[in-house]
């Protein structure tokens, strides 16, 4: 059944570190207002949504990066940036599992990155070409803060406020050659940043990431899968209590720069935009 999207100010995007939890379900002071919300988007059926509160705000998340069978990345993710837009979000945290590209971080290692390098081939996603997206600080310095404050309060481990995240397509992971081309370049690897930097630019939301390394880039060193299963089902739980105390700490305010790093296009007519 297609829902009336609902007006909100803020959103997470669950990946595979809160997968294993059911985010936000049993997580302490969550209200869970309605789930399993799909809504009509130009791009196609939208991936189920739910629309949760926590300390009085409410917040739509999803699963996944809206991912499934089916669905390209590409369109999933216009799918979710497209209702953020007409449910009014200013404010977007997402979360990813990477691998690592710096020989220096290990898994269970999380990093919090300032920059990206896309080396996707979705770079050409975008909702209706209205504006012209200056990318400095795509990633939002205040959101960013904000993610580093809580995970100091959930979390002992090694935690690093900055760092560049490479983003690849997946779903195969990287090969040796590929890592090692990366390095110095990048410190860190994953799928999902990439559109989902450009498509916040573009409806203005601030955005910012919490990245929780699950495996070694390949030719780093060999890594296990049941160490990266291991991850994905005990730590589920910290990732989505960081998130959440994150959320707590902000307003709808936007006093960064995000919304004005868009430019109305010059090429108007290219788009056919009034």
């Amino acid at each position: 059944m297609t829902e009336k999207i609902p007006n909100v100010d803020f959103a997470i995007i669950g990946g595979s570190g809160t997968l294993s939890s059911d985010f936000p379900k049993n997580f302490a002071g969550v209200e869970i207002l309605a789930d399993n919300l799909f809504f009509a988007t130009p791009y196609g059926q939208s991936p189920a949504f739910r629309l949760c509160a926590v300390d009085g705000k409410n917040f739509l998340t999803c699963k996944m990066h809206g991912w499934r069978n089916g669905v390209t990345r590409a369109d999933s993710s216009r799918q979710i940036f497209w209702t953020f837009r007409e449910a009014g979000v200013k404010k977007i945290f997402s979360e990813s599992g990477v691998g690592t590209v710096n020989r220096l971080l290990n898994p269970r290692d999380l990093l919090i990155p300032d920059d990206y390098l896309d080396l996707s081939t979705r770079k050409d996603v975008q909702l209706d070409g209205r504006y012209l997206l200056i990318m400095r600080d795509a990633l939002c310095p205040n959101l960013r803060g904000k993610l580093l404050e809580a995970a100091k309060k959930f979390y002992t481990g090694r935690i690093f406020e900055r760092g560049i995240c490479a983003v690849t397509d997946g779903r195969h992971f990287e090969s040796p050659a590929e890592i090692t081309m990366l390095k110095g370049y990048a410190d860190i690897v994953g799928q999902s940043l990439a559109p989902e930097v450009y498509l916040a630019r573009e409806i203005g939301a601030c955005y910012a990431n919490l990245s929780f390394v699950v495996n070694y880039g390949e030719g780093i060193r060999v890594w296990s899968h049941e160490v990266m299963k291991n991850i994905f089902f005990d730590d589920a739980r910290l990732i989505g209590n960081i998130l959440l105390d994150a959320l707590k700490s902000i307003d709808a305010e936007q006093t960064c720069q995000c919304r004005a790093l868009r430019k109305e296009t010059l090429l108007k007519e290219i788009y056919d935009i009034e």
